[in-house]
């Protein structure tokens, strides 16, 4: 298994297959997956995940879904990372999420960084 080596990831993993079930059974049908866990680090904090909107009934999503705000405990705690919707803005520049997340502000000219798109 690529991204669930450890326990940690496993772990990771666990949250992020709750995260799908819940997306899906609200009509979800793709995610996009980002962060420390898609690379290389064997310890990755959390897992930064956004999914696309069209043919979701977001009444059916958990709570957890849909509460956004800062720190936003109740995600990390039901499934251990960070979950928005691909097209909401991430920052004052109103980047959607999907782009944002493409983008390393590390690297010179914020240049581009892979994702992993999950059909449901």
């Amino acid at each position: 298994m690529r991204y669930g080596y450890n326990k940690r990831r496993r772990y990771l993993l666990d949250g992020l297959e709750r995260a799908m079930q819940d997306l899906q059974a609200a009509g979800c049908r793709r995610i996009y997956i980002d962060g420390s866990f898609i690379n290389d680090v064997p310890l990755p904090g959390d897992f930064d995940c956004y999914w696309e909107r069209a043919g979701v009934n977001e009444d059916l999503l958990p709570p957890e879904l849909v509460d956004l705000d800062v720190p936003r405990t109740g995600q990390k705690e039901r499934y251990n990372g960070e979950i928005f919707p691909a097209d909401l803005p991430a920052d004052l520049e109103g980047t959607p999420y999907i782009d944002f997340f493409q983008r390393d502000d590390r690297r010179p000219k914020r240049r581009r960084k892979g994702i992993i798109a999950v059909d449901l």
